[in-house]
């Protein structure tokens, strides 16, 4: 559907045989996707990864939070769940400390009252904790099933230039990647935000109720663990950047040289390639032991500033209980409360990148979601087509300032044959897109029986007309699923009839299970020719007006070109045909065969009067018969 023969959007490169090219960058960038070493997705033993930033936070987070409203009842039972565990995790340190004063005061009615109490404290800890969970878990899918719904609907409205000038990979990023960030930041980071900020501040008013003196001690300690870790972030964070950026450089060179094996055995590269994999590897390898140095060594650093910070508070505390201005109970509470007051700390600061990455994320989901729908204007039917074809002036540009057709004027009538030929890039796959309104007209109109095509329903339009192209795409179903596709409400006999028309019958029916044999991974165990008919077969059971047939033939030997012929020959009776083809052989018996050259109608004719003429078809025919190039 998209084109390929013909002028390309910018940052595509077009090779011989006429498939779309990346460059090398362009797949390792692909496959560092692919590994989930995107900008932003960090994970355990990755280090901090590169925060990813929206452009615009407030208006993208505002818009996100809309999608919260269809899960209230689960948003508001996971904030009670939050506050129930920060409360009790708060209330806990006070009861030990309570319990300490007992034994110490060897008043022991108190202290069996704060065991039970405690007891029951971490039992309805445990249950709100599962409560938390289960509930994060059910808001974080409640949000993404939504949002993959709502984008899932786009883009099977979008137009195709925006499929042509994006990647399926950055398409498919969206869909799975930035959609599965929203959901873990969601159910993993939302009630640990809440519960960070609840635990600061309770922790903080506490601890002031306890010993303010004491307090001002234990955030010396904490100041220096958030100075410490943001200075072994920022250093930290430069080596795994280095390393992601050196494993997407492997496992692209790895894709290239098991996608082109054959063509590095044929020059016999096997000895360079080798060399650059290891000069990678090699420094991959380097990188990747200091990433892991410094990634384990962050434990240990912080464990020890929060001995240090422990051993402060034990110091001091001891001096304040010594002079009688808190007692001993109130020091062991307060060594917890200042490893909880720490704790917030650090998963807050790591929340901000991964929040920001979600709502990166969340930000490009509402690109392509506001991406303007393919157009769909039109109200007139098309209830008994003729299929007479009018092209008028028809002027257009792929890329502005970059035409590709000319003042484009071509008349077809109902059941007429048409064949477009031309050297690659002449803008013959360019008419066909036009036709189907798949892009718009720079100027000039197209006419289907009389109809400008803006004015008829677009769906009517395509419902009425059948594309076989030269790249069959056939779904992971059953061969008789992949021709119904066409009319999924077709009978079997439609089906077998139109399997018969298209030459296929005979060898779905050698297949184990005939018509219900399942293809699986698209029919890729069948050979171009066999997915060429299946193709045919669908359009025959479509029963089009018009049909197109794109190159069908240009990648199949002589035998199996001569059956797809006969079944193309069933297939075009009492319709309106528009055929590409390079292989002149296949358009020999048109009507008429229009000669294409960078966007213009050079010559037009029936086969015989086209090679009397002497001209552009002449050269290419004898050219093509001479065996070479055209």
């Amino acid at each position: 559907m998209a084109n390929k023969q013909d002028s390309l959007p910018k940052g595509f490169e077009k090779r011989p045989d006429e498939k779309l090219a990346v460059t090398r960058g362009d797949l390792k960038q692909a496959v560092a996707q692919t590994v989930n070493f995107r900008p932003g997705r960090g994970g355990p033993g990755r280090g901090p990864a590169e925060i990813e930033k929206a452009d615009n936070i407030k208006g993208t987070a505002s818009r996100l939070l809309k999608y919260f409203s269809g899960a209230k009842k689960q948003l508001a039972g996971l904030i009670v769940a939050v506050v129930a565990v920060t409360l009790l995790s708060l209330a806990a340190p006070a009861m030990q400390g309570r319990a300490i004063d007992s034994i110490k005061a060897h008043d022991w009615s108190p202290l069996y009252r704060c065991v039970f109490l405690l007891l029951g404290i971490f039992l309805v800890n445990v249950g709100a904790n599962l409560a938390q969970s289960l509930l994060a878990a059910r808001v974080s899918q409640s949000i993404v099933r939504r949002m993959r719904h709502d984008l899932f609907k786009k883009i099977d409205n979008l137009p195709i230039p925006y499929l042509d000038t994006h990647s399926n990979g950055d398409i498919m990023s969206r869909m799975t990647n930035d959609v599965e960030n929203v959901s873990n930041t969601v159910s993993q980071s939302l009630g640990s935000l809440v519960s960070g900020v609840l635990t600061l501040i309770g922790t903080v008013t506490i601890m002031f109720l306890y010993c303010w003196q004491l307090t001002l001690i234990t955030m010396v300690s904490v100041l220096l663990t958030v100075l410490v870790t943001k200075k072994m972030s920022d250093v930290m964070r430069k080596v795994y950047r280095k390393r992601s950026a050196l494993l997407g450089q492997l496992n692209g060179h790895s894709e290239e040289m098991i996608t082109g094996y054959r063509s590095i055995v044929a020059y016999n590269k096997q000895d360079d390639v080798t060399r650059e994999f290891e000069t990678t590897s090699d420094e991959l390898a380097k990188v990747s032991v200091k990433a892991e140095i410094l990634g384990g060594s962050m434990g240990p650093i912080m464990n020890c500033i929060s001995n240090i910070g422990f051993v402060i508070v034990a110091a001091f505390g001891g001096y304040f209980a010594y002079t009688g201005l808190i007692t001993i109970g109130t020091i062991s509470a307060f060594i917890i409360y200042a490893k909880q007051f720490s704790r917030p700390i650090n998963e807050i600061a790591q929340l901000y990148g991964t929040i920001q990455t979600a709502i990166a994320g969340a930000e490009r989901v509402f690109a392509l979601m506001d991406h303007p729908d393919e157009d769909n204007s039109g109200d007139q039917p098309l209830k008994e087509t003729r299929g007479e074809i009018s092209f008028r002036h028809v002027n257009f540009s792929y890329i502005p300032g970059k035409q590709v057709l000319y003042d484009f004027n071509l008349d077809i009538k109902p059941g007429q044959k048409i064949a477009l030929v031309g050297a690659t890039g002449s803008g013959k796959t360019t008419v066909v897109n036009l036709l189907m309104r798949f892009y718009p007209l720079d100027s000039g109109e197209i006419l289907i029986d009389g109809v400008n095509i803006n004015d008829i329903k677009r769906d009517e339009l395509r419902h009425n007309t059948a594309i076989v192209l030269q790249d069959t795409f056939l779904y992971s179903d059953t061969i008789g699923g992949n021709i119904k596709y066409a009319d999924r409400n077709a009978s079997d006999e439609r089906m077998k009839n139109a399997a018969k028309m298209s030459n296929i019958s005979r060898f779905i029916e050698r297949q184990p299970d005939g018509y219900d044999t399942f293809l699986s991974h698209a029919g890729e165990s069948l050979s171009h020719g066999q997915r060429q008919l299946l193709a045919i077969a669908r359009a025959v059971l479509a029963d089009p007006k018009i049909l197109i047939l794109d190159e069908a033939t240009s990648s199949v030997d002589t035998r199996t070109e001569k059956k797809i012929q006969d079944a193309m020959v069933n297939l075009m009776k009492n319709r309106t045909s528009v055929i590409i083809a390079h292989r002149l052989s296949t358009v020999r018996d048109a009507d008429r065969i229009v000669v294409m050259d960078h966007g213009r109608v050079v010559e037009t004719g029936s086969h015989d009067e086209l090679l009397a003429q002497n001209g552009v078809y002449s050269a290419l025919y004898q050219t093509q018969f001479e065996g070479k190039a055209i």
